[in-house]
């Protein structure tokens, strides 16, 4: 779920823009978050996942497949960044998913026995389940299709906002706002639902564009560090601290970290109300995650036969639409994955 910054993101700090704006820039991807997008909106009209004739869910494979291309044609040069093992204090949140998970699932069945289609999609989207399995075969794809990735110590989020900061990305990409708690200098949000997008229980389609933050102009516009943003974060409530500290919305957490001179006094004000979490470790967790250096980005022309090995003969996909997709890809690695790199400066600048 993440930490929820929607409501203190002012307007001088974000932009639309189209996909093709990114053209030659190096985006980090949070890979569960991006895999977690496809699980949940890829499915039949009644929630059903796709799935290849042994039973096997293959929605994140496509959605992988397919969004991958899209932004390979755009230009955009992406790299997937997995989780490592989730820090002890994230635990909790964990067995907690995986309780509304099962409750979701329940309520999945009640819905398809009684023919309720909505609610049963409904209930299929929040029962979505990425497992180990799945993570290692979206890898295998990934090789396959000479896209890079890069296995995180912890969490994908802090591996991709440190390949940020450090320059070897142009942006940090998730759905969830805690990349830029991490200290990564951008965020692409809409990555994985860029185009039409139905509204959840309604008739109504949206257009949805990427959505760029940068952190310098959002620090600027708030006026506070990076910091005290994270001490905002846990109040608000983090994969850390679900919750967060009982009665601070996104206001007062701001109004209480800007009463403070140390951002970590503003944590001892507040520590008797973290239901004994350790408030302190939270604040380290985000501030210096563990991250690794060994990695090397690399967009190689893709495998054709590796890529039908995977999608067609192990998982069932359309022959004739995988050939087409991979001679997409293999035209969009031609003309913009050895590009020069180009830049939104005139707006970042």
């Amino acid at each position: 779920m993440g930490v929820n910054l929607k409501d203190l993101i002012p307007p001088e700090a974000k932009v639309e823009v189209e996909l093709k704006a990114l053209k030659g820039k190096i985006v980090a991807l949070d890979a569960y978050n991006m895999l977690y997008q496809f699980l949940a909106a890829i499915r039949q009209p009644d929630g059903t996942p796709l799935m290849d004739r042994q039973g096997r869910v293959t929605s994140h494979l496509s959605g992988l497949f397919y969004r991958t291309i899209n932004m390979v044609e755009e230009g955009v040069k992406p790299v997937y960044v997995f989780d490592g093992k989730p820090p002890e204090l994230k635990r909790r949140e964990l067995e907690e998913r995986m309780k509304r998970k099962k409750q979701a699932a329940a309520k999945l069945e009640q819905a398809r026995r009684a023919g309720i289609v909505e609610e049963a999609r409904k209930y299929a989207m929040q029962a979505s389940h990425l497992t180990r399995d799945m993570a290692e075969e979206a890898k295998r794809l990934l090789e396959a299709m000479g896209i890079p990735w890069v296995q995180a110590p912890e969490e994908g989020e802090a591996q991709a906002a440190y390949m940020s900061r450090k320059g070897d990305a142009w942006a940090a990409g998730s759905q969830d706002y805690d990349s830029l708690l991490f200290g990564a200098t951008r965020l692409v949000r809409n990555l994985a639902i860029t185009g039409k997008r139905k509204l959840p229980g309604k008739n109504v389609y949206v257009t949805v564009k990427p959505e760029i933050i940068e952190l310098d102009k959002l620090l600027k516009a708030l006026g506070i560090t990076r910091e005290q943003l994270i001490v905002i974060g846990i109040l608000l409530g983090t994969d850390y601290n679900p919750g967060g500290i009982p009665g601070y919305g996104p206001k007062t957490a701001l109004r209480h970290v800007k009463a403070y001179d140390d951002p970590v006094k503003a944590l001892k004000a507040v520590e008797k109300l973290a239901g004994g979490v350790d408030l302190y470790e939270v604040y380290r967790l985000f501030l210096e995650p563990k991250v690794t250096d060994d990695y090397r980005l690399e967009w190689r022309p893709p495998d054709e036969e590796k890529i039908y090995h995977i999608l067609v003969e192990e998982h069932d996909f359309n022959p004739s639409r995988v050939k087409k997709a991979v001679e997409r890809l293999r035209k969009a690695y031609r003309e913009n994955l050895k590009s020069r790199q180009t830049s939104l400066d005139a707006w970042f600048g």
